[in-house]
C-alpha cells in the first residue's frame, strides 16, 4: 500500500496537467515510511511516450534525501495515451531503482486522470492500494 497526503497527490496531479502531452515525472521521499517530501523532476526526454531524469537533477535530488536521512518512497511519472499500468519499460527499469512503489497517472483523458500504484520486484507487477491521508 502507497499512503500518501493529499497534497501531495494534488501536486502529482497539477505537474500531470500542465506537463501534458509529454510525461511528467518525480519521487516522493520517506522517513520512517511516511511520505515527507515531493521532488517534480524535468522529463529529460521531453516525451510522450517516455521519461528519464536529468542526470544532474537526480544527483542533486539523491544528495539531498540522503543528507536529510530519508528514502526514497516512490517514483511517479505519467502515461499520455495508455492506461496507468507499467510499461516494459517501466518494470525494466525497477530493477536498478531504489523505489518500493511507482505511481501511474494517465492523462489519456484530461478531464478525469487515472491514478493506480504497483510494487514491481523481479519484473512481477502488483498492483496496491492507494490511501490518500489528509
Amino acid at each position: 500500500m502507497l499512503e500518501i497526503p493529499q497534497a501531495m497527490l494534488d501536486r502529482i496531479e497539477a505537474h500531470a496537467r500542465r506537463d501534458h502531452p509529454d510525461e511528467c515525472c518525480g519521487v516522493i521521499a520517506a522517513r520512517d515510511g511516511r511520505a515527507t517530501r515531493l521532488f517534480e523532476m524535468e522529463n529529460a526526454e521531453r516525451s510522450p511516450t517516455g521519461f528519464t531524469f536529468d542526470s544532474a537533477e537526480w544527483l542533486r535530488v539523491y544528495r539531498d534525501v540522503d543528507d536529510a536521512d530519508e528514502t526514497f518512497l516512490a517514483v511517479y511519472h505519467t502515461h499520455t495515451k495508455t492506461e496507468a499500468y507499467p510499461s516494459r519499460t517501466d518494470i525494466g527499469w525497477a530493477a536498478t531503482t531504489p523505489f518500493d512503489h511507482w505511481l501511474l497517472v494517465s492523462t489519456r483523458d484530461p478531464d478525469e486522470l487515472e491514478r493506480r500504484s504497483y510494487s514491481i520486484v523481479d519484473g512481477t507487477v502488483t498492483e496496491e492500494e492507494v490511501r490518500v491521508t489528509s
